[in-house]
């Protein structure tokens, strides 16, 4: 009688291995595919339908043809730094060891969507000459993108200023001093951008002390048809 109860026990473990099998013969698959069987009853396997599907830089549809998918991020106070992305490739990161605080500007061919030159600019202690000899001869459709890290408006003189309104910015001239940003012109628009935003550092509002939150802006540019020649 005392061998009943370890009897029964093997008994009960070799009717689960003999199921086992049976079921991995029948089902086929892996062991978790007939353990997922048993317990769900169901030999499905899991898909990803559900979950978000992200596109280029990880917006959350694709953009149409002949559009550029960009995504920006300002920075985060003095310490994460800004990203600029277009079309999945990332052209302005910490990563890349290209940023710096101020102003980081990309410069991108509006036909093609080939990035032409990348540079960021100190607007607490630089020299604003260095972004207007940047700016100023820019071609006609060039992108401009920008992203601020830190402080991006104290160096910011009458003529930078200026220089961002004809690239079709409305809020720069009233940038200020550790406020956060992110835009997206273009030399010869001519219309104001619909891709700008602005953050106020506000001792009231700010999310990190002496400077408010990062600002982050995603969407489809249009490419430029080639200028006639």
């Amino acid at each position: 009688m005392r061998l009943a109860g370890p009897l029964r026990a093997v008994a009960v473990l070799l009717l689960v291995g003999l199921t086992w099998v049976l079921a991995s013969s029948i089902l086929g698959g892996d062991s978790s595919t007939v353990v997922r069987h048993l317990f769900t009853g169901t030999n499905e396997e899991p898909t990803t339908e559900s979950r978000p599907r992200k596109y280029k830089c990880g917006l959350s549809a694709p953009c149409p043809p002949k559009h550029l998918a960009f995504r920006l991020v300002s920075g985060a106070a003095n310490v994460i730094g800004p990203k600029i992305c277009l079309e999945d490739k990332m052209l302005v990161s910490s990563v890349k060891n290209n940023v710096g605080r101020g102003l980081n500007v990309a410069l991108v061919n509006g036909v093609t969507g080939e990035l032409l030159d990348s540079k960021s600019f100190d607007m607490w202690a630089g020299d604003v000459n260095d972004l207007l000899k940047y700016l100023r001869p820019l071609h006609e459709g060039t992108l401009v993108f920008v992203a601020s890290f830190d402080d991006a408006a104290t160096k910011l003189n009458d003529e930078a200023r200026r220089l961002f309104e004809e690239l079709g910015s409305t809020v720069v001239k009233e940038l200020a001093f550790r406020d956060s940003w992110v835009f997206v012109g273009a030399k010869g628009i001519e219309n104001k951008s619909p891709f700008e935003q602005r953050m106020k550092n506000s001792k009231n509002s700010n999310k990190y002390e002496g400077w408010p939150e990062s600002l982050e802006m995603d969407g489809c540019i249009p490419l430029r048809a080639p200028l006639e020649t």
